[in-house]
């Protein structure tokens, strides 16, 4: 606070050297109090709001002396006796009040000084500026809204651990005002996002989060049970196979952003749900997702940020300039040495695997070594915005064949800070290879792949009605996320990340 150093309460003091349990035992006496005398707080239902911190801030020179009515959760408070300064915090920032014993009434100051740190409160008075030049609330009337019942954690020096501040998001936010900044960043970049594609003439949809078959990805499902029907469903790893019933329908343009679900571990960058957005755009190919990512990303970034260069834990990345493209085949012999052209059957790439210690699986193809080649050696290296475009037919089985060169796809990952930030397709529209596909997927799940697909008989009748050429992409939102808000792990950007229960 600007009016020098922070003092407590008689009452605060106490709390300093008392146990939670303890000061939850006061604090409920003084709601039993409160409560006894009718003035019960939580019976309160309607409460006057007529501007935030941060507008009487914005605007001063227009509101000074002006009468307002704000509310939120005292988080300091200092003790002159009969007048009193209390920091209180809504969800724009902080405002200093100012509450004096000849303003708002002996009886009301003296229920005043009851109240704790973290209690929520209503306050109408009128706009000023202290000796010391701090925009202030001068309160004529204050009033108990809701009465906090636990102390705050870290009064005064933040919410610091990590697994408290996961699993009590709400005490996080209370505490770090910052944690507040970077999920409103997150409305605001969905917002953009949204903003841009509805400009393209996309339509926003909605498909199932309970799927008999889960396609779409190289992932393991979550099971359940669906009692009434009798039948086994999963939790949809992907949005794709349903939009893309959608362009067969004639929708051409499709998106959706929403939670997909993927029995695999955690760390700093994977949750079991996270948030995908995938669209679909008729009579286009890889090349034109390439161009709309170029300028989608360009477009959010200056929208939130108001630049397109971004910085993520000190490294400076550049979005303004034409992003990078490179075969996958290019950024292995880049980075590993290895020609991968020079490759020509299973037993050399194995061979080239074991001379390099990249570790392979017996039922890997040629071109599932390649792409571990790629993640042991290039990933990492590709900081600014990367197309990495042309895998291999075995770890793409949605995606159409490069002409002339069936071996390979129309696919791109594109990179930034080493991470694989979205995932695009020229769209594989023939029934007949797609079945094929689906197949070889059949064959890796009977050798124990639990990550390969099952044959979707519906996909398969959607696509014998025919779909037109088509270019599709997935975006791993939470990533992005990351990236424009300078998080450090994807848990920052969940508001409720998975934890392990406390009793395991």
């Amino acid at each position: 606070m600007a009016e020098g150093n922070i003092n407590v309460t008689p009452e605060q003091e106490v709390e300093e050297v008392i146990s939670t349990n303890e000061q939850r035992a006061i604090r409920l006496e003084k709601l039993e109090a409160l409560q006894a005398a009718g003035n019960d707080p939580f019976e309160i239902t309607l409460a006057e709001q007529t501007i935030t911190a941060a507008e009487i801030n914005e605007r001063f020179e227009e509101l000074e002396n002006s009468d307002v009515s704000i509310c939120g959760r005292i988080m300091t408070w200092r003790d002159m006796g009969k007048a009193n300064f209390i920091d209180i915090r809504d969800r724009s920032g902080r405002m200093q009040v100012y509450v004096r014993i000849n303003d708002i009434g002996e009886e009301t100051f003296a229920e005043f000084k009851k109240w704790d740190i973290g209690d929520i409160v209503e306050v109408k008075g009128f706009v000023f500026r202290t000796r010391r030049g701090e925009i202030s609330v001068h309160a004529k009337e204050i009033r108990l809204l809701s009465k906090s019942l636990l102390p705050l954690a870290e009064k005064y020096h933040g919410l610091t651990d990590t697994d408290t501040r996961y699993r009590q998001r709400y005490l996080d936010l209370i505490m770090n005002p910052e944690v507040k900044d970077t999920f409103f960043k997150r409305s605001a970049i969905l917002r953009a996002i949204r903003k841009y594609l509805d400009g393209e003439n996309f339509i926003e949809v909605e498909t199932p989060i309970l799927v008999s078959n889960a396609g779409g990805a190289a992932a393991r499902p979550f099971m359940t049970h669906h009692n009434a029907l009798d039948e086994d469903f999963k939790l949809r790893i992907s949005l794709e196979l349903y939009l893309k019933r959608l362009i067969v329908g004639g929708m051409e343009r499709v998106y959706e952003i929403g939670r997909v679900f993927r029995n695999e571990g955690c760390d700093t960058r994977h949750n079991p749900e996270f948030t995908l957005m995938e669209l679909y755009q008729a009579y286009t190919d890889y090349n034109g997702m390439m161009d709309l990512t170029e300028n989608l990303y360009r477009y959010v970034a200056k929208e939130v940020l108001g630049t397109t260069t971004i910085t993520y834990n000190g490294v400076e990345m550049d979005l303004g300039k034409p992003f990078e493209r490179i075969s996958m085949i290019d950024a292995v012999k880049k980075y590993s040495g290895v020609d991968w052209n020079e490759v020509n059957t299973l037993e050399e790439a194995r061979a080239l695997a074991d001379k390099h210690h990249v570790e392979y699986e017996k039922h890997h193809k040629k071109g599932d070594i390649l792409a571990l080649f790629f993640e042991e050696f290039a990933e990492h290296h590709l900081i600014q915005p990367t197309f990495v475009i042309d895998h291999p037919i075995e770890i793409s089985p949605l995606t159409k064949k490069k002409p002339g060169n069936p071996d390979y796809v129309e696919r791109f990952e594109f990179f930034m800070n080493g991470w694989e930030m979205a995932n695009a397709y020229s769209e594989l529209n023939d029934p007949i290879d797609q079945r094929e596909r689906f197949k070889a997927q059949e064959a890796l799940l009977a050798q124990g792949d639990e990550e390969a697909n099952t044959t979707d008989e519906d996909f398969l009748t959607a696509l014998e009605y025919g779909m037109p050429p088509t270019g599709g992409i997935g975006f791993g939102i939470d990533r992005m996320c990351m990236l424009l808000t300078d998080s450090s792990a994807i848990r920052d950007v969940l508001l409720f990340p998975t934890m392990k229960s406390l009793d395991k």
